[in-house]
């Protein structure tokens, strides 16, 4: 079925024209009987239709649309969208023009919910970030303030603002870190190393967090064959670090933490900690990778970190091009993974 639709300005013009002359150019035929004058008139009437027509719509209608074009840019136009304004903009149908239209709305659109979400984290980052450099300050104010009342209590006094210092130094070195990654200054110094010898040496020198709970630290049976990657040993030293340290914080007494090794596929190693701990709600899991997000404040205050330890392992890994994930359930426990490239020749 003939639609109008998706016609040009310049078909939309002849249509009209060609509409208007046929009626007319028919209605002097019978009147005249002479094919020849019908003939001309509709000639005439066509051709002047048409002349009009075109005239009006590039004119009253593609012009008002080249300047929404131009609007919605926001940009003074280059030679080659004046071109594209003067000699590809009048070719195209109204309709193809609404949907252009309505493509940058929706792109504005989601442009603007993208923003919104920003500016909410941006809020919540700057709230947190001070309550987490608030809570020490103080402290060590009180306890120094308390030190020099009492002379007798005075170490007591100073070593729980040493404490509160070292968080903060802790806090801000992390701030630091983080902050490096997000610029990519962070060098990466690649190079080939068994996981399985990291993975040991990262337990052996956390025994001490992991015996306070009666924790057992082991590589999965199955995944001890020797597994080589290509990465940044150091880097990846502080990622399992963070999920490990991590895991011994959450994880119940007389427990176990458990490394898993896969090869995926020639080109990709996956590695998963897994604990038997407390576990993190479904709801928490889309933001446990956020700087200072934890699924229970106070609670996690308590235990201690900068909350900034799984968003340092993101920025990491992501840093080599891979990717990182979570998988938890309550009271049974929590696996974190992330992949690295294998071995390189």
């Amino acid at each position: 079925m003939f639609s109008t639709k998706n016609l040009s300005p310049k078909q939309l013009s002849a249509f009209t024209a060609g509409v208007i002359a046929v009626p007319v150019s028919i209605g002097i035929y019978f009147l005249d009987n002479n094919w020849k004058i019908s003939l001309g008139a509709f000639i005439l009437i066509f051709g002047i239709g048409y002349a009009l027509i075109l005239f009006t719509l590039e004119t009253f209608i593609y012009r008002k649309i080249k300047l929404i074009y131009k609007l919605i840019y926001q940009t003074k136009a280059t030679k080659k969208e004046e071109v594209y304004f003067k000699y590809i903009l009048p070719k195209k149908s109204i309709d193809e023009v609404r949907e252009e239209v309505e493509k940058w709305g929706e792109k504005r659109n989601e442009e603007i919910e993208l923003l919104k979400r920003n500016e909410a984290y941006r809020k919540e980052f700057l709230q947190n970030l001070a309550h987490e450099f608030k809570t020490p300050i103080f402290s060590i104010q009180g306890y120094i303030e308390g030190a020099m009342e009492d002379t007798d209590v005075s170490k007591k006094f100073l070593e729980n603002a040493a404490r509160n210092v070292e968080r903060l130094v802790n806090l801000v070195n992390d701030l630091d870190e983080i902050s490096k990654l997000e610029r990519g200054e962070q060098l990466l110094y690649k190079q080939n190393f068994l996981i399985q010898d990291l993975i040991k040496e990262v337990f052996e020198s956390l025994t001490i967090k992991t015996q306070e709970k009666n924790i057992t630290s082991f590589i999965k049976k199955g995944c001890e064959f020797p597994i080589t990657v290509f990465a940044d040993k150091e880097k990846i030293r502080m990622v399992l670090i963070n999920i490990i340290e991590n895991a011994s914080k959450y994880g119940r007494v007389n427990g176990s933490i458990m490394a898993s090794i896969y090869i995926t596929d020639e080109m990709h190693v996956l590695i998963e900690i897994s604990d038997d701990g407390i576990g993190i709600e479904e709801e928490h899991l889309p933001r446990i990778f956020e700087r200072f997000y934890r699924t229970d404040a106070g609670r996690s205050r308590d235990r201690g970190g900068t909350g900034l330890g799984l968003a340092i392992c993101k920025h990491i890994i992501e840093a080599h091009g891979q990717r990182i994930h979570v998988r938890s359930t309550p009271d049974v426990g929590t696996t974190v993974g992330f992949t690295l490239e294998g071995k390189r020749e």
